[in-house]
């Protein structure tokens, strides 16, 4: 994946829109907008042609409404994620900035939620916290192999009448501790 793939895939929006389609179902610009009713209708357009213009959303189905020309797109995975060899070439200031876009996603998609009329963060289905881990570095890999298994399975899941969709974003990175004197 070249770096400017890297800065199509880095996007907020974008990270947004690629969300939208992680159940595997395919959907319209219209299902987009409702799903990020904080976006413009400008906006979603301009993000979809140029994922689709890159090939990381394809056209599937076109039909005719009130006129219109309705697309149904679907997610090319494979150009929808960014593999190790290229992290690996990532840069110091890459990686902040990556970060920065995962984190301004995940505050709009955080703000959706919670300005949504059905919104119950007191529920108990709401978490975010920092735990703090001592790990060897095998205990390292021991976790990280755990909570990718976890999510694998969870994530095989379609969705269904009793399944809601719910985002995950796991954050781990070591702590630096100040050198002692």
């Amino acid at each position: 994946m070249a770096m400017d793939t890297l800065e199509l895939l880095l996007h907020p929006t974008r990270i947004r829109i690629l969300h939208a389609f992680s159940s595997g179902r395919t959907r319209t610009t219209s299902e987009l907008r409702a799903r990020l009713p904080d976006v413009s209708q400008a906006t979603v357009y301009r993000h979809v042609a140029l994922l689709t213009e890159e090939g990381v959303l394809r056209v599937v189905d076109e039909q005719r409404v009130r006129g219109a020309v309705e697309r149904h797109y679907a997610i090319n995975r494979e150009l929808a994620t960014v593999d190790q060899g290229t992290v690996a070439l990532m840069s110091a200031d890459d990686h902040r900035r990556a970060f920065a876009s995962a984190m301004a996603a995940l505050l709009a998609d955080f703000g959706t939620y919670l300005d949504h009329a059905g919104a119950d963060p007191g529920a108990g289905t709401l978490a975010y916290r920092q735990i703090p881990l001592w790990l060897s570095p095998t205990e390292l890999q021991t976790l990280i192999a755990r909570i990718h298994e976890a999510i694998t399975v969870a994530g095989a899941n379609g969705p269904t009448d009793e399944r809601r969709q719910y985002l995950l974003s796991p954050i781990l990175f070591p702590v630096v501790e100040p050198a002692r004197e």
